[in-house]
């Protein structure tokens, strides 16, 4: 089999992702700017055995997919901004339970209903830190078709890793903007399938016992193993408990089996950083038009360098820091008022060195509004 090529939205390209990676059920409601990955897959999963159902709204759908995870299905929702911010509580949930699934979030302007139909990158925070409690979580997005697909397989293999939530952090650009998309032959990206457990029935699971790998091997919810499910703290047969030293390991297990693993969960693309005094960093659709302004400023001479974050969260602090630890000053490019601008200073040296070129009128960023803020920097001699 050849890989296939198509000429495709954004969203076009999460559903594809989605299919490549083996997503098997699918619980949504429809809202811009990312409705159009519902639609696509009302028609393509159910062509290939899966399940799709559109539900009432976007908690239920939440839940539906959490519940159809424990069946043994790798699954997947999609919202924007609203809609997201009803699925905090049904993701909490599925935090404290280790419930391996997929969330996409095409941003738009908020808060509230904002602008439907123009960009924002406005939820950056709300993707860490949007359910109570002390949580971690993997937030990942990319900047154009290819790493869209890319980046929703390792969000898919992410979840079934460490049996977590994992967020698509995407926006209206790339959501709706179309270009070239080459679908890999299956096998050429990697996929990782279910862990089952191999404890027999009869015999007693515990569903909460990691392995010496720190990975907890699942069964199917209705199988051959009856257990508990319970958002409450929980001990190693996911029975509640309040006894202090259970509440506190598994804290610090939900935490740590993400933020322990940064460096097989960050992902991210650089260029020019070897001479670079400027570094701009960005994500998402603002990440190609630092990318545009970079290679047009290099050719005049100008020593840019550019950094792009496909994993968000957890935050990559050390690449961060090591990255720009050469840089004169560090320009984040980002169509909010600063979010992940504070957590790159919170990493480096030099945090007033850390500067922001951003724009939140629901326009995407333009190199020109970044060259602005570059005279502006380089005029104060920073």
């Amino acid at each position: 089999m050849d890989e296939t090529v198509v000429f495709v939205q954004g969203n076009e390209a999460c559903v594809e992702g989605s299919l490549y990676a083996g997503v098997g059920f699918f619980a949504g409601y429809p809202i811009t700017p990312s409705t159009e990955i519902a639609e696509i897959l009302a028609r393509r999963l159910p062509a290939r055995g899966g399940r799709f159902i559109q539900m009432e709204d976007e908690i239920s759908s939440m839940c539906a997919i959490v519940g159809g995870s424990l069946t043994g299905n790798k699954v997947m929702t999609a919202t924007s901004g609203p809609g997201f911010s009803l699925m905090q509580e049904a993701l909490g949930y599925a935090v404290m339970t280790e419930i391996p699934c997929v969330i996409v979030n095409v941003q738009r302007g908020g808060p509230s209903t904002g602008n439907p139909t123009h960009v924002g990158q406005g939820d950056v925070n709300q993707a860490r830190w949007g359910t109570h409690g002390d949580h971690a979580i993997i937030t990942l997005t990319a900047s154009n078709h290819q790493d869209v697909f890319a980046m929703t397989v390792h969000a898919f293999n992410m979840a079934e890793t460490y049996r977590t939530p994992v967020i698509l952090l995407f926006d209206e650009v790339i959501g709706h903007m179309r270009e070239k998309l080459v679908i890999p032959e299956p096998g050429v990206l990697p996929v990782v399938d279910r862990l089952r457990t191999s404890v027999k029935r009869g015999v007693d699971y515990h569903p909460y016992l990691p392995r010496e790998d720190g990975r907890l091997p699942m069964s199917d919810f209705g199988g051959v193993h009856r257990y508990n499910v319970t958002g409450l703290y929980h001990d190693m047969w996911g029975f509640p408990s309040g006894k202090p030293e259970v509440v506190e390991s598994l804290l610090n297990h939900l935490v740590d089996k993400i933020e322990s693993n940064v460096h097989e969960i960050t992902r991210y693309k650089e260029a020019y950083l070897e001479d670079a005094e400027v570094i701009l960093l960005s994500f998402g659709s603002a990440a190609r038009s630092a990318l545009h302004t970079v290679e047009n400023r290099r050719r005049r001479g100008e020593k840019l360098g550019y950094l792009e974050l496909q994993s968000i969260w957890p935050f990559p602090s050390l690449l961060v820091r090591e990255k720009c630890s050469r840089a004169t000053s560090i320009l984040v490019v980002e169509m909010n008022k600063g979010q992940v601008t504070e957590a790159v200073k919170a990493a480096v040296d030099n945090p007033e060195r850390v500067f922001l070129a951003n724009r939140i009128d629901g326009e995407l960023i333009s190199p020109t509004n970044i060259k602005n803020i570059l005279r502006i920097i380089q005029g104060k001699g920073v």
